[in-house]
């Protein structure tokens, strides 16, 4: 299946949910990270069972302190 995650198109397995993406990006320490699927947040609960479709755009935003 095809992606685009943060801009990048990326192919990723037919199974792939939100949380892989995440693992992939990030590692397993996903504090301060939040991901849109398609634009719409989607919330650190759902990510799991949240399984994005051929095409879809995922953006995977990290906080950042500073000022």
């Amino acid at each position: 299946m095809h992606l685009v995650v943060n801009a990048v198109a990326s192919t990723v397995d037919d199974d792939t949910t939100v949380a892989d993406v995440v693992r992939t990006l990030a590692g397993d320490d996903p504090r301060g990270i939040a991901v849109a699927l398609n634009g719409d947040v989607v919330p650190r609960a759902r990510w799991a069972d949240t399984r994005p479709a051929d095409g879809d755009h995922v953006e995977v935003l990290t906080a950042v302190q500073g000022g």
